[in-house]
Formats: structure tokens, C-alpha cells, sequence
């Protein structure tokens, strides 16, 4: 196994993940044991909440470099973007960070709010040469019971739902939406977003569940060949 994993808060001390080294190690060991050879670390980028300035991020990645196990995964940095003035503005100015020597960007919006033109924003961001790639679709309210809207987000953007949603941890409703995106084909990739280590175990429950229902190529298909299409700025079908 040789799984890539999108999304996950293993960067420490900068947000809602990981709060220390120690932590940070334990949870690539977790990783690792999971299958995982290339982990996208993706810190919050998020007005008002969690906003670390890049400088900080890329010192803390670098300390946790010097403590990375060869069984650990190799680390590229991303972030996770939420839909919000600082992402508009950067947007604009064309300095929104990406999966690191990508043309792919991960981004979130309010779980209760599709943002008004958001169909035609990320049309506009494949037009320009970038992968637009969703986190979590399953948490957002206006797709539940709506695939035609699911399907027009799709057409331009990655669907990544998290594991630990598909293993049953993230609320019925957002299991049951997980689940109803993996089925029916509009789930692109799958993540662990892991925040902590009890997340790991969560994750595996997912990748247990899609084994069970949708057979060990799905699996393959969604943690290993899409994640690396994806990092090549390619958006499967």
C-alpha cells in the first residue's frame, strides 16, 4: 500500500490539530500505519480564527522535518483555505497556497452556506489552470439530497470526503451524505483530515467500510490514484 492523504492538521502548534512535536510524530507514525506514503500537510487559512503567517508554517515544517522516521510519509505542504475575504482577496491577487509544486489548491466553505457564485468561481479557477478541491463535501447542508447542485460544484472541483465521516464519527447526516457521494460516484478522493491521533483509527473505519461496500479497488482508486492525479493538476472523472 502506498496511499496519499489530501488533507490533514499533523503541523503543530497552529491550529486546531496537532498542539506539539510529540504529537505531530505519534500521528505520522499513525499514518504510516495506515498505509500513507505521501501526507499532504494542510494548516488552516482561515480570517479570524486560524490564520498562522506563512513564515511560521513553513519554520514549523521544517522542525518537523528533522524529526520525520524514513517510515514516515514524505510531507508536502498545502493548506486548507477557507472561502472567506482573505481567500477572495488572494484570489485576486493570485497568492492563494497551493499543494506545494502544484497547480491544486484545497479549499472549505461554511457548512450552512453555498457562497454566492461559487458554480461560476471555480469554473473560472479550472479556466485558469487550477484544481479547486473541496474538503469535507459531505458537511455541506445545500448538497445533502441535492446532487444536481453536487454534480454542477463537481464539473469544476475535486469532491475529497473525510474518512472518519464515511466511518460513522462526523454525525448521521454527515455519514449518510459521505456515504451517498461514494456510492453514487460523485466523491473524487478520500482523507483523513486527521487532527489528532484518535482520528487515525476513525480513518480506518472509513477505508474499512468502502473496502466492505464498494470492494478494495475503490480504495485503491480513491486514496492512492486519485490523490496523485490530483497532485498533478489533473481532475478525474
Amino acid at each position: 500500500m502506498a496511499y496519499v492523504d489530501l488533507h490533514s492538521h499533523v503541523l503543530y502548534g497552529l491550529d486546531d490539530g496537532a498542539p506539539d512535536q510529540s504529537t505531530a510524530v505519534a500521528m505520522l507514525d499513525g499514518l504510516a500505519a495506515l498505509g500513507i506514503s505521501e501526507q499532504c500537510v494542510t494548516p488552516h487559512q482561515k480570517a479570524g480564527q486560524y490564520l498562522p503567517d506563512w513564515d511560521r508554517i513553513e519554520q514549523t515544517l521544517s522542525q518537523l522535518e528533522t524529526v520525520r522516521k524514513p517510515t514516515h510519509p514524505t510531507l508536502r505542504l498545502g493548506a486548507e483555505n477557507m472561502w472567506d475575504d482573505v481567500f477572495y482577496q488572494r484570489a485576486a491577487d493570485g497568492t492563494i497556497p497551493h499543494y506545494r509544486g502544484t497547480s491544486a489548491f484545497l479549499v472549505e466553505i461554511p457548512p450552512s452556506l453555498i457562497p454566492v457564485g461559487m458554480a461560476d468561481r471555480l469554473f473560472k479557477f479550472r479556466m485558469a489552470g487550477k484544481l479547486p478541491v473541496l474538503a469535507h463535501p459531505e458537511r455541506y447542508h445545500q448538497l445533502w439530497d441535492n446532487d444536481d447542485l453536487a454534480r454542477t460544484l463537481r464539473a469544476s472541483c475535486a469532491f475529497v470526503v473525510d474518512l472518519g465521516a464515511v466511518g460513522g464519527f462526523h454525525g448521521k447526516r454527515e455519514t449518510k451524505a459521505a456515504r451517498h457521494l461514494l456510492e453514487c460516484g460523485l466523491a473524487t478522493a478520500v482523507a483523513t483530515d486527521a487532527h489528532q491521533l484518535g482520528d487515525l483509527q476513525q480513518a480506518a473505519a472509513g477505508l474499512a467500510w468502502i473496502d466492505k461496500k464498494l470492494g478494495h479497488a475503490a480504495v485503491t482508486r480513491l486514496f492512492d490514484h486519485a490523490p496523485r492525479a490530483i497532485l498533478t493538476g489533473e481532475l478525474p472523472d
